[in-house]
């Protein structure tokens, strides 16, 4: 089925398998390097493999997609009946994937939208839902970008790391720098806004930042329909005690997503994340 208006996003979306199938989202892959091995995100490299990597202090880095890999994506849109694509993808401040999509953007067979949410994970993967589900209503083109980004305004994602090293190690701490001199003494608790990692709170005990974590979730979610999305690295059971009180104690709770996040993201955050996606509906 050809639809109007095409969504294409990134594999740092994280996106359920089934809804990418249900709303014909195209995802173009980041590539993970291990050692001496360049690998594509969601098809050649698992999360659990960079995390036993990371553990055992293998090289391990992440790279854009190139323009033609866009390009090609933008074809088969163009050439499955869109007459326009929507292009959302994660921050420019954390990956230069935006750049490469603008640079694709420039040269495709129909208007192409290319749109910085300043998100990751699901905080981008639900943008690209809402840009979905505006074109499957008969939604333009700015209309579809409208939403993406109004849905990316009102989300934020908040996360906590065993440690800030692994952070550090490739360049995406931001202002949470300045966590790093008493990080032996400190859990973090990290927040995504305007496109960077920035610092949130200093907890001293892995349980006790989660319980705040759990908090700061409960205060901002308040009553209005959200969605939530639960990540983590090699934590799952850490994940699924906090979605289940989540579960009991948002109210408005529209959908809670529960996902082990992909090997980008995984690589620049370490074993032992725990993040949540907090994103009312518009």
């Amino acid at each position: 089925m050809s639809r109007h208006v095409a969504i294409v996003t990134d594999s740092t979306a994280y996106l359920p398998p089934q809804a990418m199938e249900r709303h014909a989202i195209r995802a173009v892959p980041l590539t993970v390097v291990l050692g001496d091995r360049a690998l594509e995100e969601g098809t050649e490299v698992s999360a659990r493999s960079v995390a036993q990597a990371l553990r055992s202090r293998t090289p391990v880095t992440t790279s854009r997609p190139s323009p033609e890999m866009f390009a090609a994506t933008y074809r088969e849109a163009a050439a499955a009946g869109a007459s326009g694509i929507v292009s959302l993808h994660l921050s420019a401040e954390m990956s230069g994937t935006y750049d490469a999509a603008v640079l694709a953007a420039r040269e495709a067979p129909v208007p192409v939208r290319v749109v910085d949410t300043g998100m990751v994970a699901m905080a981008l993967g639900f943008c690209a839902l809402t840009a979905a589900e505006t074109a499957e209503a008969g939604g333009t083109l700015d209309e579809a970008v409208a939403a993406a980004e109004k849905r990316a305004e009102g989300t934020t994602a908040y996360f906590y790391v065993d440690t800030l090293d692994y952070l550090r190690r490739g360049g995406r701490i931001g202002a949470a720098q300045a966590l790093l001199g008493s990080a032996l003494a400190v859990k973090p608790l990290l927040r995504l806004g305007g496109g960077r990692i920035e610092p949130l709170e200093k907890v001293r005990t892995a349980s006790k930042a989660i319980a705040r974590l759990e908090e700061i979730v409960v205060e901002r979610a308040a009553a209005g329909p959200v969605d939530i999305a639960v990540h983590h690295l090699a934590a799952a059971e850490r994940a699924e005690a906090l979605a289940d009180r989540l579960r009991r104690r948002v109210p408005g709770l529209a959908e809670l997503l529960v996902s082990e996040v992909g090997a980008v993201i995984g690589a620049h955050t370490g074993p032992g994340l725990l993040g949540v996606v907090l994103s009312p509906r518009i």
